[in-house]
């Protein structure tokens, strides 16, 4: 059994955002915790990412959106842990116009292949992220990439709610990622 570690993005999922509703729903779901929400500073993130995946009782499959992807690939690049994958949702462009100023020690996003299994989910009409910038991420990472439509930063602000059709994509997902070690 995997565990779940969810990475929300800047400002932290609100109460409506379908990672709170999984955590909600699932209390093996844990959250990784930086030291604050509205301020990420690459180092603090990249360390309490770090501390997260260390605590894991089972090897991780990281849930992360908007922000959190690139948080993923810089610890992915200065990490020596191992975790069993990374379902990445909203990659964001941090070269795109409306990339928070708040973040911008997250800019320089390595890419370099992820050394675990990734799986992109993308939206035809992120604000944050253009389809064809996900699309390159997605090869430099060597992550499998699924397009959901029109579905803007698949965020509360969409009206997901628990996001099933999200869940369902982890779910296999993560069969995959226990496929993958049992061949191995």
């Amino acid at each position: 059994m995997r565990t779940l570690i969810t990475l929300p993005g800047i400002g932290g999922s609100g109460d409506n955002h379908w990672e709170t509703l999984w955590e909600l729903s699932d209390p093996s779901i844990r959250r990784f915790q930086p030291p604050d929400w509205n301020r990420p500073q690459l180092t603090s993130w990249c360390d309490a990412l770090q501390n997260a995946v260390e605590a894991a009782r089972h090897p991780a499959i990281l849930i992360a959106h908007s922000l959190a992807c690139l948080l993923v690939a810089h610890w992915a690049a200065r990490s020596r842990l191992s975790i069993a994958g990374v379902f990445l949702v909203a990659v964001p462009d941090p070269d795109g116009p409306v990339f928070p100023v708040e973040a911008d020690s997250f800019r320089a996003v390595p890419g370099n292949r992820l050394p675990f299994q990734s799986l992109i989910v993308a939206s035809e009409d992120d604000p944050y992220g253009s389809l064809d910038y996900v699309r390159r991420r997605s090869e430099q990472w060597g992550s499998t990439m699924v397009n959901i439509g029109k579905c803007g930063h698949i965020n509360e602000l969409c009206n997901l709610g628990a996001w099933p059709a999200g869940r369902s994509l982890l779910e296999n997902f993560r069969a995959q990622t226990e496929g993958e070690a049992s061949r191995n």
